[in-house]
C-alpha cells in the first residue's frame, strides 16, 4: 500500500459558483415598490416624454412602471424577471430626477452609472435673501444667457437645475461639491470672475485625481 508524501499538497474542492439572486429572490418572492410623486408643473411633460422614459425602465431595468392618474404618482416594481433589486431604486431616481427638471438624457445616467447622485440645497440655505437681492442672486446663478451656469456645469461634469429658489445638482459626490460652492460663493454675491477662478484650480485638482 502506497502511503501519500506529507509534502505532497491535498486537491481541494472546485469552488462553488454562486448565481446572483433576483430581485424576488432576495424579498422571499415578495414584490418591492416604489411611487415617485408627480409635481402640478411636470404633468405635462411627463405626458409627453413618457414614451421616452418607459422603455429604458421596463425593458433595459427589468422594472414594471405605469402612471396612477388618480395620485398623480408613477408607480414602479419589481418584476420575476428583475436582475437585481437596486434596479428598482435606479429607476425610481431616473424618474425623481425627470420630475425635478431634468433633461431626460442626463437623468438616464442614473441608470447606467452608480456612482452617480441629485443633491438638492435652496438659495435660503445658503443666504437669507428677500426682493430684489433674491432676484438678483438667482440671476448671478444662471447668468447672461445661462454661459454662468453651463461654465459651472461644464467645469465640474455636472448638470444643474435652477427651479425658482431651488437648486438640484447630478453628478459624481467630488463633483457636486464643486459645483454646489461655486453656487454658493454666487449667492453670497461673489463676482463670476472670481468664482470662474477658483472653478479652474478645483476643476484641475479634480483631473489630476482622476
Amino acid at each position: 500500500m502506497e502511503i501519500q508524501s506529507a509534502t505532497e499538497p491535498e486537491s481541494l474542492p472546485a469552488k462553488p459558483i454562486f448565481k446572483p439572486l433576483k430581485a424576488h429572490e432576495m424579498s422571499d418572492g415578495s414584490v418591492q415598490f416604489r411611487k415617485v410623486s408627480v409635481p402640478p408643473n411636470r404633468y405635462s411633460p411627463l405626458e409627453k416624454a413618457w414614451l421616452d422614459i418607459y422603455p429604458p425602465v421596463y425593458h433595459q431595468m427589468k422594472v414594471d412602471i405605469r402612471m396612477n392618474r388618480g395620485s398623480r404618482k408613477v408607480e414602479l416594481k419589481t418584476l420575476a424577471d428583475t436582475p437585481d433589486v437596486s434596479y428598482l431604486q435606479k429607476s425610481a431616481d431616473f424618474v425623481h430626477a425627470f420630475m425635478l427638471g431634468f433633461d431626460i438624457p442626463d437623468a438616464i445616467s442614473l441608470l447606467r452609472v452608480d456612482e452617480l447622485y441629485v443633491e438638492s440645497f435652496e438659495i435660503k440655505d445658503v443666504k437669507t435673501l428677500k426682493g430684489e437681492h433674491l432676484s438678483r442672486a438667482i440671476g448671478r446663478l444662471s447668468g447672461k444667457g445661462g454661459k454662468t451656469k453651463s461654465a459651472i456645469e461644464n467645469s465640474t461634469k455636472t448638470r444643474i437645475v435652477i427651479a425658482d429658489t431651488r437648486i438640484h445638482i447630478l453628478g459624481a459626490f467630488s463633483n457636486i461639491k464643486i459645483a454646489r460652492d461655486s453656487l454658493s460663493s454666487l449667492i453670497m454675491g461673489s463676482p463670476a470672475g472670481k468664482v470662474y477662478s477658483k472653478l479652474r484650480a478645483a476643476s484641475a485638482r479634480l483631473a489630476e485625481r482622476f
